[in-house]
């Protein structure tokens, strides 16, 4: 990005009562952030929202001050920027009106692949959640997908080292600068994520973790996804903010059962309960709901499943591949109707198929044999 720009949206963000909507608004209007501070108080009061007080706000000297010694801190680090009307900016925060003008940006992060999801849940998970987080990401990883997580207790680091346990790309997004890492005890992981993978935070380099910060972390977890899963929760918590910011986003949540008893799953049963997440039993629930395909491997430039010329079929499975065969393309719905299996059950069986490659999903959600 052009320093001169770059140095005028820092300035921008740090004008009081500019937030990312209203930044986003003038830089709309103006054309540039620039052009924000050239442009006279009476054309800028033609936007709505923007008054005098405002305007007078937009003279503060000490803001280019602040705007100086990040920009300093940014090109003696060498931190990546992502702004918002570029390209490498995530896709789907684009379409989020509070999403952050700028991210900063360290290790290798690619955004070029659309399969995104989001891995949130309570900081105290218990080996129920944790065995279910690691099978998860292992039966994902046939599809490439990438991995954003907050990099906090529990959860949030089972996701990090299960995905690169699997050799997917995985993100922590921070709630502080790139200056720090938080909680200390993850240091030890950062340059392992960075190799594939990385850092994002909106967060300035004079950002401490403070309480609010986490919250406003949430939404670009949340913001950047296809899909959040909640692994474990309790009734209260970080992870169901990042829920309920997701179903604002028009984001698919899914949330992991468990025993009505189990303090860390209220919140993932009411998520259930209240339709404000599917049910999530296997990593099928997902594959199904968001009409994945299994991606091509590019790490090895082969095929990530290639058809077996002799594959195996347990009864079930055997009795779905005859039914494809005689019938061609079906829905999901009518291949659990014909052959008498609930959709639950015939969820698993047809990613055990696909894996297998004797199958494969089309768009509309249908599914023919290979």
């Amino acid at each position: 990005m052009n320093p001169t720009e770059l140095f005028n949206i820092l300035a921008l963000l740090k004008v009081e009562s500019v937030g990312d909507i209203v930044a986003k608004k003038l830089i709309n209007h103006c054309g540039s952030a620039e052009n924000v501070f050239q442009t006279k108080g009476n054309q800028l009061k033609s936007i709505d929202g923007i008054g005098d007080s405002l305007i007078k706000k937009l003279k503060d000297k000490t803001i280019f001050e602040k705007a100086e010694q990040e920009l300093k801190f940014i090109e003696q680090e060498k931190i990546n920027i992502l702004y918002y009307q570029n390209e490498q900016y995530p896709e789907r925060l684009k379409h989020c009106i509070d999403g952050p003008v700028l991210l900063f940006k360290s290790g290798n992060i690619n955004l070029e692949n659309r399969k995104v999801i989001s891995i949130v849940g309570t900081r105290e998970i218990t080996s129920y959640g944790t065995n279910f987080c690691k099978k998860l990401l292992e039966d994902l990883a046939v599809f490439n997908p990438i991995i954003v997580s907050g990099f906090a207790y529990g959860v949030d680091i089972i996701a990090h080292q299960a995905a690169m346990e699997n050799k997917l790309q995985t993100i922590g997004v921070l709630a502080h600068g790139l200056n720090q890492i938080y909680p200390k005890t993850h240091k030890k992981y950062v340059a392992k994520m960075e190799e594939n993978g990385g850092f994002l935070t909106e967060f300035w380099s004079n950002s401490n973790p403070e309480k609010e910060n986490f919250v406003r972390r949430n939404r670009i977890v949340a913001g950047m996804s296809e899909a959040t899963v909640v692994i474990e929760s309790a009734e209260k918590g970080g992870s169901l903010i990042t829920a309920l910011m997701a179903n604002d986003y028009n984001r698919d949540v899914f949330a992991v059962p468990g025993r009505t008893s189990d303090k860390f799953s209220q919140g993932c049963n009411d998520l259930i309960k209240t339709q404000r997440a599917h049910l999530m039993t296997s990593a099928a629930d997902l594959v199904y709901i968001l009409n994945w395909e299994i991606a091509t491997d590019t790490r090895n430039n082969n095929s990530a499943i290639q058809k077996q010329l002799f594959v195996s079929l347990d009864t079930d499975e055997q009795k779905i591949y005859d039914y494809l065969q005689r019938t061609g393309k079906q829905l999901l719905d009518s291949i659990a109707l014909e052959c008498d299996f609930p959709i639950f059950r015939i969820s698993s069986l047809l990613l055990n198929m696909e894996l297998k490659g004797v199958i494969r999903p089309l768009p509309g959600k249908l599914f023919e044999a290979v």
